[in-house]
């Protein structure tokens, strides 16, 4: 560490820029990437909406469009990513140990995580919030309404401990069955095991399609929790760090600024805005910064789409789970999504 500090105050001192001498540190990551021309994507197991394959193989969702993004940014095609399952136990070791270069599955950002994992949360791509499914026949309306309930939960998620706490605190007495995998609880559940089934909406919304007859279950409408998800990174590598958080921005930026998949030719070309010429590597190098092409996201946008296209295919209402972008949606139309400029 000394030794790196010391190089780049010879580099600032020599005249080269702080963003040049940025550029210039090493990625192990980066370097891993474009030696084996493929990205190393942990996703779910199998979540619709968010990750999940066909019976070809072909993965789909909001968080495996963000893996294609970032593959399409640093290797020039969305194609490029081996996709490895992971189960709520297993997702933190398998990045720990370098066995994917980044993490893009449903897992709550939390400060327990990221100071004790020795892992970085690169921004939020989903506001997610915890509630539960039940049986309409039940006649639950809310949480309160579990009192006396069982309730089928993935073991080591937020969503246990959250259920837990929130139960305890207002005197309800539930029985938590906890299970290894998501799936081992949404089939409990439907075999009866248990009255409700909790995790996230967005997450309910997708398993709920997986159950015997779905008609016969709702999901209930008031969350007890906040939960942000976001891209997972190990510590250090800042630059693989930078690049991880900047695609998810790049994205986002995209659709606040009205760079689609459609138009992104016609904009790289003829726009006179600033920050999307800049967001498009038309002017400002910023792909150089960070050791990529200027067109690292005019491949990210041209191939995948940016943020609201994703979600509209992915969860929105082009996709079978039809959520409304509610808190998902740009903080300029009443949501709580945001980006820093590209400036």
């Amino acid at each position: 560490m000394t030794i790196r500090v010391l190089s780049v105050v010879a580099m600032l001192a020599a005249g080269i820029s702080f963003a040049q001498a940025q550029q210039l540190a090493p990625s192990p990551t980066l370097d891993a990437v474009k030696a084996r021309g493929n990205l190393e994507c942990g996703v779910h197991l199998g979540l619709p909406g968010f990750s999940f394959a066909n019976d070809k193989g072909e993965w789909s969702g909001l968080d495996v469009d963000y893996c294609r993004a970032l593959a399409a940014a640093v290797l020039g095609d969305a194609n490029k990513v081996k996709y490895t399952p992971t189960s709520v136990q297993q997702r933190w070791p398998i990045l720990q140990s370098g066995q994917v270069d980044v993490l893009s599955r449903n897992s709550t950002i939390t400060f327990s995580r990221n100071a004790t994992l020795g892992l970085n949360f690169q921004g939020i791509n989903f506001y997610e919030g915890q509630t539960f499914i039940v049986r309409k026949s039940t006649g639950v309306k809310d949480a309160e309404g579990l009192d006396g309930a069982s309730v089928c939960v993935a073991a080591g998620s937020t969503e246990e401990k959250n259920a837990a706490d929130w139960f305890r605190e207002r005197n309800l007495k539930v029985t938590i069955t906890n299970f290894q995998k998501n799936d081992d609880a949404i089939t409990a559940y439907d075999s009866g095991r248990c009255d409700a089934y909790t995790a996230g909406v967005g997450a309910l919304a997708g398993q709920r399609a997986k159950l015997k007859v779905p008609d016969d279950h709702i999901i209930l409408t008031k969350p007890i929790s906040n939960d942000p998800q976001g891209p997972v990174t190990r510590w250090g590598d800042e630059r693989w760090q930078l690049i991880v958080r900047w695609v998810l921005n790049g994205t986002i930026a995209a659709e606040m600024l009205g760079v689609t998949s459609k138009n992104v030719d016609e904009l790289k070309a003829n726009s006179k805005n600033s920050e999307v010429r800049r967001l498009l590597g038309a002017e400002g190098g910023f792909g150089a910064m960070m050791g990529l092409s200027n067109d690292w996201m005019y491949n990210a946008i041209k191939q995948v789409g940016n943020y609201g296209e994703s979600y509209e295919r992915t969860v929105g209402m082009g996709s079978p789970l039809k959520l409304e972008r509610g808190q998902n949606q740009l903080w300029t139309k009443g949501g709580l999504l945001f980006t820093p400029p590209f400036q």
